[in-house]
């Protein structure tokens, strides 16, 4: 059974091996996937890789069964105590009561006129970069120039932070999804002289490589200081100063018992927002381009009729799937898909495989636009998750999609890949590093 393959994440910078994943989807359903030393990770004690579309569901639905604290949700487990105490002050890796207290929170400040302004703004956004990108050659890289800038824009609203910082996030998000890959691991991009105050001072803590050239783990707060003092000093304005943006109506809700988001937790947030908020959507964008680049009869159809736009992107995020994998540990014994699961197991979540499921999706490995289009439409895909943990901004996501597409693909006449896309190495992210396109007005 070839589940070294899927393991390492070297396997995913030449696509990820859906064939593989039907057989053993068809065949098992569930099956054990070990854990071999690789650069960066220790040997591990091996996992349960699920694979069906409503496995998944069932595990990401039952955290008193499946938990998200006990050793976080990276494959990975985290090399000291300490480490494992940081990741679980992360509202990504709580499990109930701890996680529904801080997401009513979280969600109370999504208030109505807070989401339409930063769907207008959205907009204007992706009309400023694809402005930008019809202004420059007739090449560009759509993953950077593209992609990337639009999710790091609308953060930066989102959060309240200077537009000049964003990216900031960039690199953060590089650091601590990227750190399997040499590429982005000690990523720098961000421009220094024309930062804020805020951002000066957060760089003087940024750790540099060590003598073998690799950073600091990212999943500790020792490896990622800049963040945090970033975060400490936006959480303090915004307490002091509150502006309009979501963070500060954050910053000023009471839970049921009146309690308020404290400073730590504030900080927590912000990672949660400036990585996992940046990195999902900025390859979402990105997989969505390469769906169109190997369908230009997609392309001409959405430009066409672009009302099919918003069911289309449901589909660029099925069939692409950013996030690949998620972790959860087994608190008690249990039986998945005919395999007793035991307590301290780790069970890891196959989005990727669970979203191209043929008892769920017809002919699942082909990109249909469509899909989505019929009604009743089919089970939602997984690429936002289920279950108590699913992407808070899921929807505001879709808005960047569709925003960013419709203004590409109706500013454009053709557009056609200019050379051969470089995948990320990561058994997590399905990232997008470059995407060369050309395209005429």
């Amino acid at each position: 059974m070839p589940t070294a393959l899927l393991h390492d994440p070297v396997t995913y910078e030449t696509g990820v091996p859906y064939a593989v994943l039907a057989d053993l989807r068809r065949a098992h359903g569930i099956v054990r996937v070990e854990e071999p030393p690789l650069p960066g990770w220790p040997e591990g004690p091996g996992y349960w890789l699920v694979l069906r579309h409503s496995d998944v569901r069932t595990v990401l639905g039952d955290p008193a069964t499946f938990s998200s604290a006990l050793g976080g949700t990276q494959i990975r487990d985290p090399e000291r105590e300490e480490d494992l105490r940081y990741v679980r002050a992360m509202m990504l890796n709580m499990d109930p009561p701890e996680h529904t207290r801080l997401r009513r929170l979280l969600h109370a400040s999504f208030t109505p006129r807070a989401v339409r302004a930063l769907e207008d703004r959205v907009r204007d956004h992706a009309r400023a970069i694809v402005d930008r990108m019809l202004a420059g050659p007739e090449e560009v890289d759509f993953a950077k120039e593209v992609a990337a800038d639009l999710p790091l824009l609308v953060l930066a609203d989102l959060l309240g932070m200077p537009s000049e910082d964003r990216w900031l996030m960039f690199d953060w998000a590089n650091r601590v999804i990227g750190w399997q890959d040499p590429d982005y691991a000690v990523s720098a991009s961000f421009d220094s002289t024309s930062g804020s105050p805020f951002a000066r001072e957060a760089l003087a803590l940024r750790p540099p490589p060590g003598p073998d050239g690799r950073m600091p783990d990212p999943r500790s707060r020792d490896g990622m200081p800049d963040l945090y003092r970033y975060a400490h000093l936006l959480g303090a304005a915004k307490r002091e100063a509150p502006g309009e943006d979501i963070m500060s109506i954050l910053m000023g809700s009471r839970d049921d018992g009146g309690g308020v988001v404290t400073l730590e937790e504030f900080e927590n947030l912000f990672w949660l927002f400036a990585v996992a908020g940046n990195e999902t959507l900025r390859n979402g964008i990105p997989g969505g381009m390469a769906a169109l680049l190997a369908h230009p009869e997609a392309q001409r159809a959405l430009r066409e009729d672009p009302r099919r736009i918003p069911a289309a992107v449901e589909e660029m995020l099925r069939w692409w799937t950013p996030v690949m994998t998620f972790r959860r540990t087994a608190t008690r014994s249990t039986t998945l898909a005919g395999q007793a699961i035991s307590p301290g197991d780790k069970v890891v979540v196959s989005f990727a495989a669970a979203n191209r499921d043929e008892s769920v999706y017809p002919s699942p490995d082909t990109f249909d636009i469509d899909r989505y289009a019929v009604r009743p439409p089919p089970r939602a895909h997984l690429a936002f998750g289920h279950g108590p943990h699913v992407c808070l901004g899921a929807n505001l996501a879709r808005v960047q999609m569709t925003a960013i597409f419709t203004e590409v693909l109706s500013r454009t006449s053709w557009i056609e890949a200019a050379g051969e896309p470089a995948l990320l190495r990561s058994n997590f992210q399905r990232g997008v590093k470059r995407l060369p396109i050309r395209w005429a007005a």
